[in-house]
């Protein structure tokens, strides 16, 4: 079996052979946030299936593909489309593509999600800057022997979203007189969504917001030395006893519909890096 570092160096060159040209940011989109894409002057696309040890996305609402574009005369690389563990990947598969980025020149590193709400202060359509996580999926991304040029055995996670961007984010939130709440992302296996007990469990131990993906990318970025701004999309109130029935449907429009707002932060923000 072909080491990761020999893995991460055939993938680079193939998109090298395509893309020449390189950028220090890259946004990840999750689900019902691919329109995002629309706001970039798209330069470059390459489908995931097209890269060497790439997984490709089965899940709705991800489309699949690595895009480098302008916004404001800054490129950008776009991962329209992020992997899961309970698509069946394992951990080091679904942060395959954060360590690619890294290798192709990135230090600062944008992700988004679709998340349930655990704030009851929390309505759906509110944007939550994701100040830590608590991490509950059952396998960590670093797990196996520790390749040191990639980082280290055990990296320090004090700090795993950058308070500078935080703060930026917040800045920008401010001067365009949007909304942004701030919170504790608890990331999950899925697929299923959570039962009402797991709902008020994950509230209780410090949970604003609920997800399925967000903390595995954010924990390689940081072992590979990259700033991290993560924002959730609320798209249900699971903290609610009653009428909490919860279909993908539901969660992709609600993304959707805030997209406009999260890609107004998120290409000021990339402006100010």
């Amino acid at each position: 079996m072909l080491s990761l570092r020999t893995r991460l160096q055939e993938a680079v060159s193939a998109i090298e052979q395509n893309i020449p040209d390189r950028a220090s940011i890259a946004v990840v989109l999750g689900s019902g946030l691919g329109s995002f894409t629309h706001h970039l002057h798209v330069t470059h696309r390459i489908p995931y299936a097209s890269i060497p040890h790439f997984p490709v996305s089965t899940v709705e609402g991800h489309s699949g593909e690595l895009i480098l574009g302008d916004v404001s005369g800054k490129k950008i690389w776009v991962l329209s489309g992020r992997f899961h563990y309970y698509e069946g990947y394992s951990m080091q598969e679904v942060t395959f593509p954060i360590r690619v980025l890294k290798y192709l020149g990135v230090s600062h590193l944008l992700l988004s999600n679709a998340a349930g709400g655990l704030n009851p202060q929390f309505k759906v359509g509110d944007l939550m800057v994701i100040t830590d996580h608590i991490n509950l999926q059952p396998e960590h991304p670093l797990r196996g022997k520790n390749d040191d040029s990639l980082g280290p055995r055990f990296p320090d996670m004090s700090e795993p979203y950058s308070q500078e961007l935080i703060a930026k984010a917040f800045h920008i939130a401010a001067e365009k007189n949007i909304l942004l709440r701030k919170g504790v992302y608890v990331g999950v296996q899925g697929p299923s969504f959570e039962t009402r007990a797991e709902y008020r469990f994950l509230h209780r131990i410090g949970g604003d917001a609920v997800g399925m993906s967000t903390v595995p990318e954010t924990i390689v970025a940081v072992h590979m030395g990259m700033k991290v701004f993560a924002m959730s999309v609320i798209t249900d109130i699971g903290i609610r006893e009653e009428n909490n029935l919860i279909s993908h449907e539901e969660v992709l429009a609600a993304a959707r519909a805030s997209e406009p707002t999260m890609s107004t932060i998120f290409i000021e923000l990339i402006k100010s890096i």
